[in-house]
């Protein structure tokens, strides 16, 4: 397409920044400027998103928020055209404009391929790694009739499909069977009626004469490099590519009023979660450490992951807390969810406030009970994202390699999950009930018994959820991306210590970690925390302090059971928490114990008010 712009190139100093992310509900836009050698963001503005009747024009909403932008920083930014670039002389505009968006249900796609467990896994890491919501897997062993994965095809009309099967050189009827099955379906494409599907063609290279007889007149036929040439290898990149290029000249084009966005801008659009996962790269390539981050809407909870060169993304589109919070009911259970709330509640009484919240979408918390019900829930629903995630964090399947330490996060070869929490370095939340939650230590808590990092982990949240826009300016100007993404995104909750264990036969109550802190004055603390215990020791933002780490025989801080670990402690707004809870985390099968548990680690964190904390010890 001629407005699309791929490898833009940065002419001239950019000291104005404009970008937007167009979400589903809610258009954000943000100002980042050079103040003084760093990067900062000024001010932040959101409208409605206005893709859908009556305004069906998604420019209005960028408009309105960048009109927010304008009153609270009195610089005109706006013309008849869009937005001025580059800044003038008499100080309107900015030097560069761009935009992320997930709006109109961002960008969904169905995958193909010949063995579920492998290529067609592959090729689902792909869509999602591009940003997109994988709307189905078929597979010739999926155990589907022909006719039913055909009626699937025709009634999901994802917006494209990416096949993929067989290695190269290998045999290509398997390939076939699926591209004939997606010829047999005359599958139409969401937006656009007058076009033809896109499908990606990215598997063994011998088929792709027989994909283009088969599919070339029926479908806009594209053909990638194979995402899997050899069993030991997977090629995600062109395939990635490809998906980006097929969503700028169809998703985006087709949504009403894309084509006038993206004449505002020389950087291409892309999609909102392709961007995070670029955020997410961009932190652990800065900070050198591993990264997971997560983001837990309304209706669908993302979580990803970046342990070495191994980045992988996904999407629970089933899990959130609105909209789909009836999901997490169903997939958790009631039990799950009730044993994280401190105080007796009816199992019917539960369910039903669910189901308002799930009718009634857009309402908070008005008392301090409803808190902590939608705390547990969310607790449950990062649960459930994280084993989902875990399932498709894997190493190639079907291969049987030899491995070296260099190997390790290149391919395990087995099939197991690749990601290690006691390698984990930065554990990132995002989303209403993380960023808003009213005290700092109930994210972090959340985020604690959610994903049960090991080891010491920092802990941090998004503030404003501006990282979509920082992801997409990292492709143009990374270090003005991860300037505003420390100064003025993230949050720094603190460093989690979290013995993993016990090894063996542990009673709470039992020594588990001895920890001595040297602060900067040359005081010295020493705190020790038995198991089933969780501490929190104050210590500021950016506040640093040398620590040795002891744990007990049974238990591992990264060395080994029993081994001691000399780090550097950073703070945050909540400080260091000692979390002797044990792994896997595990609370007390009777309810008044698990309550009164509940308590216990609730107060020594001060994570809700006393005399609530009190009322529920009394009710119990």
């Amino acid at each position: 397409m001629a407005n699309e712009k791929p490898g833009f190139q940065l002419h001239g100093e950019i000291n104005s920044i404009l970008a937007t992310d167009c979400g589903s509900t809610t258009t954000k836009a943000i100002l980042i400027e050079k103040v003084g050698d760093e990067y900062r963001l000024i001010v932040r503005g959101e409208a409605p998103t206005t893709v859908e009747a009556p305004f069906e024009d998604v420019t209005m909403g960028a408009r309105n928020a960048i009109r927010e932008v304008e009153e609270l920083t009195g610089r005109k930014l706006l013309n008849d055209q869009g937005v001025i670039t580059p800044r003038q002389k008499d100080g309107s505009g900015v030097d560069i404009y761009m935009s992320t968006s997930s709006a109109g249900g961002g960008l969904q796609m169905m995958v193909a391929g010949v063995v579920k467990t492998m290529t067609a896994e592959s090729a689902t890491r792909a869509a999602l790694g591009a940003g997109a919501i994988v709307m189905d897997v078929i597979a010739v062993d999926d155990g589907r009739k022909p006719h039913e994965k055909i009626n699937r095809i025709r009634n999901l009309r994802p917006d494209m499909i990416l096949l993929s099967g067989g290695v190269d050189g290998g045999t290509i009827t398997h390939v076939a069977q699926i591209a004939e099955l997606i010829a047999a379906a005359e599958p139409k494409p969401r937006l656009g009626t007058g076009f033809k599907l896109p499908v990606i063609y990215a598997g063994n290279k011998d088929a792709r004469v027989h994909v283009r007889n088969v599919l070339g007149e029926k479908t806009d036929l594209r053909v990638v490099d194979n995402l899997r040439p050899v069993l030991e290898k997977e090629v995600l990149g062109p395939a990635r590519e490809e998906i980006h290029n097929l969503f700028m000249e169809h998703v985006m084009a087709q949504a009403p009023g894309y084509n006038k966005l993206m004449q505002w801008t020389p950087v291409p659009i892309m999609p909102t979660p392709g961007a995070v996962g670029l955020a997410m790269q961009t932190a652990a390539r800065e900070y050198d450490t591993s990264v997971i981050g997560v983001d837990i809407g309304g209706a669908t909870t993302d979580v990803f992951s970046v342990f070495g060169e191994y980045f992988n993304r996904t999407v629970s589109a089933n899990l959130g807390m609105s909209y789909s919070i009836c999901n997490v009911l169903l997939e958790a259970g009631i039990k799950n969810i009730m044993r994280w709330i401190p105080f007796a509640i009816d199992e019917a009484d539960l369910r039903n406030r669910i189901r308002n919240k799930m009718i009634r979408p857009t309402t908070i918390p008005q008392t301090l009970d409803e808190l902590v019900i939608e705390q547990a829930i969310s607790r449950e629903a990062l649960r459930l994202a994280f084993i989902h995630h875990k399932s498709l964090a894997v190493g190639l399947k079907g291969i049987k390699i030899e491995r070296t330490i260099a190997d390790t996060f290149e391919q395990t070869g087995t099939g197991q999950s690749y990601i290690d929490m006691m390698q984990l370095g930065m554990l990132i939340g995002s989303g209403g009930v993380l960023s808003h939650a009213p005290r700092r230590v109930q994210a972090a808590m959340m985020l604690l018994d959610a994903f049960q990092p090991e080891g010491m982990t920092m802990l941090a949240v998004d503030s404003i959820f501006m990282m979509p826009q920082l992801g997409i300016l990292s492709t143009i100007h990374p270090k003005a991306s991860m300037q505003v993404f420390d100064r003025d995104c993230l949050i720094k909750l603190g460093t989690s210590i979290s013995p993993k264990g016990p090894s063996g036969g542990v009673k709470p109550g039992d020594p588990c970690v001895t920890v001595k802190i040297e602060r900067e004055n040359g005081q010295e603390e020493v705190h020790q925390v038995p198991f089933g215990a969780i501490k929190r020791i104050p210590l500021g933002v950016d506040e640093k302090v040398k620590a040795e780490v002891h744990p007990s025989r049974q238990f591992d801080v990264g060395k080994g059971n029993g081994h001691t670990v000399e780090t550097d402690l950073t703070g945050g707004v909540v400080g260091v928490l000692i979390d002797c809870r044990g792994r896997p985390l595990s609370l007390p099968e009777n309810d008044k114990e698990r309550r009164a548990k509940l308590l216990e680690w609730f107060k020594s964190v001060d994570m809700y008010p006393e005399e609530a904390l009190g009322k529920y010890a009394r009710a119990s």
